[in-house]
């Protein structure tokens, strides 16, 4: 596929002199009407080594108004990004809406080297690569757009490229001299980079393949193909590809036909005062313990919180704490978004919060706040919350590949009880502040939310990440099953040695597997791998 990049185009200094200044010109005047609207514009600048990569994106650059551009590129893993799933260091890179953000690699250079390095098969990487497309179908269809570029040269032009850099003190290539073995490899290299592109090209996310021996050429292309993509969106603003039903399941009339999970839950159950106590003090004992021993284990834990208003979520979060050294652990309140939360993806805050290895984090509220309050009270449209139930799950599957103990609690009270709660806490002085005029109005939506607890129990309530209901009328017994969960919990995860993984795996494991096999010269018969894996 990549024959269409060793042509030989070229461009002459003077044609490229009198594009210039009207590429420039037309981009600073697309960004400026950018930064007036809520696209976000992530670009991705890959392909082989010497192809002039750092050249295009410092170009850009100069052509751009940098205020509204920031460039990442993704080196060495810092201790940091390493105490996290892979995908944490992405989301603190994406910009803003109206923001441009230029990405060297990428989330696509992990993958293209592990698997050159013989570290993966060609199925964990295809695995991984599913993972990519729907990753940026996500952030597409909230309303980014993603310009991907790949950069290739003959193996002749490209040694030729590298020879050259290699007498550049100023040169990124003489400074990281163990990038060679891309170029002694050119053609397994190769291999790799044809079978990522031909499986992420996607209709809303397609490569520009750019030829890139001739620097001008290379330049232009990529100046004006930027440009026709921004200008493609202003003037088509809608999100393409929504890629989500919104038919609604029709459920037949009757008390009994329409009952839901929550419905099925014993709220009757109770503990006696002097066993909460005794059994309280063993627990909270027990999780001070196992947080310890996580931390030593550089294993991470998310506790998430939701339930009905007054349902005991703060209660519950309370006895944990209290028990847990607070060197160990952050509480998160999750209220409506800021303004920087409104510009970037919604899971865009919940992933800034994910703990470091060995650490754990506590959500009060969550990104379930997209299926339930925003659903219900219509802040989000249809096609929003019900796309955001794969992406969830998606997001949690990361969690918990990481090595992360990802626990997801709902405390459910019944109405009367819920009214008793709400008249306490305007009796009780110290209690009033937990109570408003959005609680009250909550009540009379009683029966959507319900309805949307349930799909939301129904869609996200995976092997790898379980719903824990918990009966909360008696507040007692309710604090006692989540401790005892979360105890029990810990205790296997630590107890099943699984390893604390450092980062998200790009694909496969860190073991070396079967390398990339050299290809056969054109036209010589290959014998394919009974096993597929090439």
């Amino acid at each position: 596929m990549f024959e269409a990049t060793k042509v030989g185009r070229t461009v002459s200094k003077e044609d490229f002199k009198g594009q210039q200044e009207e590429l420039r010109t037309l981009l600073l005047e697309a960004q400026r009407e950018l930064r007036e609207t809520n696209i976000p514009v992530v670009v991705l600048v890959s392909g082989v080594e010497g192809a002039g990569k750092g050249e295009v994106v410092n170009r850009l650059n100069e052509w751009l108004d940098t205020r509204g551009v920031q460039t990442f590129a993704f080196w060495d893993e810092t201790d940091e990004e390493r105490a996290r799933p892979r995908y944490w260091r992405f989301w603190r890179t994406l910009p803003p809406r109206g923001d441009i953000t230029i990405l060297f690699g990428g989330w696509y250079a992990a993958p293209i080297e592990h698997r050159f390095q013989g570290h993966c098969s060609d199925a964990e990487l295809d695995a991984e690569l599913n993972r990519i497309v729907e990753f940026e179908r996500m952030l597409i269809q909230d309303g980014a757009l993603i310009v991907k570029f790949w950069f290739h040269m003959s193996e002749e032009n490209q040694k030729a490229c590298l020879n050259a850099l290699s007498r550049d003190d100023r040169s990124r290539w003489k400074m990281m001299p163990q990038k060679a073995k891309f170029s002694e490899h050119y053609r397994v290299f190769e291999q790799v980079a044809e079978r990522v592109v031909q499986h992420t090209d996607q209709g809303i996310s397609p490569w520009h393949l750019v030829e890139a021996e001739d620097p001008r050429y290379r330049d232009l292309t990529v100046g004006k193909t930027l440009l026709h993509a921004i200008r493609n969106r202003l003037n088509n603003p809608g999100v393409p590809d929504q890629g989500t039903s919104t038919a609604n399941t029709d459920m037949p009339s009757g008390a009994q036909a329409q009952i839901t999970v929550l419905d099925k839950l014993d709220l009757s159950k109770s503990l006696p005062t002097p066993k909460y106590k005794t059994r309280m003090t063993e627990l909270q004992k027990e999780i001070n313990e196992l947080a310890w021993h996580a931390y030593n284990a550089k294993r991470s834990t998310v506790l998430m919180f939701e339930g009905v208003d007054a349902g005991g979520k703060g209660g519950a979060i309370r006895r944990i704490t209290s028990a847990i050294d607070a060197r160990l652990y952050r509480a998160i309140p999750v209220a409506a978004p800021t303004d920087e939360e409104k510009a970037h993806h919604y899971l865009w805050r919940f992933w800034r919060q994910v703990p470091r290895a060995g650490y754990i984090t506590i959500y009060d509220r969550s990104w379930y706040g997209r299926v339930l309050v925003e659903r219900v009270e219509g802040y989000a449209s249809d096609t929003e919350w019900r796309r955001a139930y794969s992406e969830i799950n998606r997001f949690e599957e990361q969690l918990v590949g990481s090595g992360i103990v990802l626990l997801k609690f709902w405390i459910h009270i019944d109405q009367d009880e819920q009214l008793k709660r709400f008249q306490d806490r305007e009796e009780t002085a110290y209690k009033r502040y937990k109570i408003t005029a959005d609680d009250w109005r909550n009540r009379e939506k009683w029966p959507a939310y319900k309805e949307a607890v349930n799909e939301m129990v129904a869609r996200t309530s995976t092997q790898h990440a379980p719903w824990t209901l918990v009966e909360g009328n008696d507040k007692p017994y309710a604090r006692v099953k989540v401790m005892r969960t979360i105890c029990e919990s810990l205790e296997r995860a630590l107890a099943a040695g699984r390893p604390s993984i450092s980062g998200y795996v790009p694909c496969g494991d860190k073991r070396p597997a079967a390398p990339v096999p050299t290809p056969a010269p054109s036209g010589t018969p290959v014998a394919k791998d009974p096993k597929g894996k090439g």
